[in-house]
This record gives C-alpha cells, sequence and structure tokens, in this order.
C-alpha cells in the first residue's frame, strides 16, 4: 500500500540536512515508505546516510509489527483448520485463539476465504523455499531435476498431511486452491527454467525451446501431484524400480546426454 506523508514530515524532511551536522536529528512521521525514500534520496533531499538510516529505521520499525501480526493470525488460522475443518472454523475462533480480536483480524482479512487462502499461501512458500535450496545446490543439472521433481511431490504431500483437516478442503476445493497457488506456480516455473537453462549451457540437456519445456515439466509434475499424495502412483513398486522409470521419461524427454560422453 502507498502510505501518505504529512506536510509536518515534508517540512522536517527539508530541515533536516541543516540538523544533521553535530545536531541530534529527531525526525517524526505519521507514515513513510520505500518508494518515498527512493523519491526524496533522487531529488537531494536526503543524501545524507544518517538521514537514510533513521528512514529506514523507521518503515522496518512500523513493517516489522504488522507482519508479525499477520502471520500470527494465519498460523493460528492453520492451527484451526487443521483441527476441526475449515467448514466447521469461524473467524471468532481465530481472533480468540490468537488473542488479537475480531477487530484486528479483520484488518488483515475480509473473510475466512481469505484467511484460508493465506494459509495455503504460507504452505506454498514452504515448499518453494525447498525447492530454491535445491536448485542452488551445487550438484549436476541433471541430478538436480530429479531431485527437484522428488522433493517438489515429497513436500506437498506432507505440508498437505500435516495439516490434518485441512487435507480434504485441499482436495475438495481444489479450484480454490488454484487461486491461491498462481503465484507459486508462476515460481516454479522459473526454477526449472533456470535449471534447464544450466543443463543447456552445459551440454547435459538438449531443448529447443526453453520456455515450453519448463512449462511443460510443471505441468507434468502438477498433474500427478494429487494421485501422488493419494498413494496412487507407483505404490507396488520398490524405490530402485521407481527411480529407474522416472529417470527414463524425464531424461528421454530433456534428451540428456550421456554424462560419460560429457
Amino acid at each position: 500500500d502507498l502510505w501518505v506523508m504529512s506536510p509536518t514530515s515534508y517540512q522536517l524532511l527539508h530541515s533536516a540536512m541543516f540538523l544533521i551536522s553535530g545536531a541530534k536529528v529527531r525526525l517524526i512521521f505519521e507514515k513513510t515508505n520505500i518508494r518515498q525514500i527512493i523519491f526524496f534520496i533522487s531529488c537531494g533531499i536526503g543524501g545524507n546516510v544518517l538521514l537514510l538510516h533513521i528512514l529506514l529505521c523507521n518503515v522496518q520499525n512500523k513493517t516489522m509489527p504488522v507482519s508479525k501480526t499477520k502471520a500470527k493470525l494465519v498460523d493460528v488460522a492453520r492451527q484451526l483448520f487443521a483441527k476441526m475443518g475449515v467448514e466447521n472454523t469461524t473467524m471468532n475462533d481465530i481472533a480468540l485463539a490468537s488473542k488479537k480480536g475480531r477487530r484486528t483480524l479483520y484488518t488483515y482479512f475480509k473473510s475466512k476465504e481469505d484467511i484460508y487462502l493465506a494459509v495455503v499461501e504460507s504452505q506454498l512458500d514452504i515448499l518453494l523455499d525447498t525447492m530454491k535450496r535445491v536448485a542452488d545446490k551445487c550438484i549436476s543439472p541433471d541430478e538436480k531435476m530429479l531431485e527437484m521433481i522428488y522433493t517438489r511431490l515429497d513436500v506437498v504431500k506432507e505440508v498437505v498431511y500435516r495439516n490434518g483437516t485441512l487435507r480434504a478442503d485441499f482436495f475438495r476445493d481444489i479450484w480454490k486452491v488454484e487461486k491461491a497457488r498462481k503465484r507459486f506456480d508462476e515460481k516454479e516455473v522459473q526454477l526449472f527454467k533456470d535449471v534447464l537453462r544450466e543443463g543447456m549451457e552445459t551440454g547435459v540437456f538438449q531443448i529447443d525451446d526453453l520456455d515450453m519445456t519448463a512449462e511443460l515439466v510443471h505441468y507434468c509434475v502438477k498433474g500427478i501431484e494429487v494421485p501422488y499424495i493419494r498413494g496412487q502412483i507407483g505404490a507396488y513398486l520398490d524405490d530402485a524400480t521407481r527411480d529407474k522409470y522416472v529417470v527414463r521419461i524425464v531424461f528421454g524427454a530433456l534428451h540428456r546426454k550421456d554424462p560419460k560422453a560429457l
């Protein structure tokens, strides 16, 4: 949100440069943000390092409590959804359990659906962070791609089952979940694209269309997500046999070169 700075704050900013040298400066802002800081610096008003430090501290002090409060509400809601189910949980239940009150809850979330989507997004963030750690590993692109796929499926399965009755809503309200995971999907495609590009540059993968291939990998993994969570894929196979099938399908599609030939 774009916050508005009061006239008093503008006057203080203009006079700040005269007070900084050897003086104890106290700037009082009703509301400010990073965009305003960049604006003042670009105009030459806030060029002094000390003034910039004061501005940044002001922003940090205002935003930290907000993010912590919102995160607290989301986590409490997740626990209640997991224990009681989304349908049986009310906004009042969340307000009472969080000890933040209904007014604070409705400041951040207009409805139970809003906070439910926030819960789903928070769980998807866990998955995305895990995939990023795999993508950053110092291993070959083909190993990285396999590990990302396995990690992707295993972590989403863990997230769904860790949240108890929430998993029922995951399967029943799949379109509602889709709304929440749009941002995640875009970032996941980019992660796959980065690994595929690395494979192309090192001669491991032979790919004609990088963008299309990254999207296909994403949708293929996403497509087997629900049956994998339910244990309907390869349940009768041992790990070695399963890995053999996965390697053939994934590396066959990506035209991986024999590592011995590289």
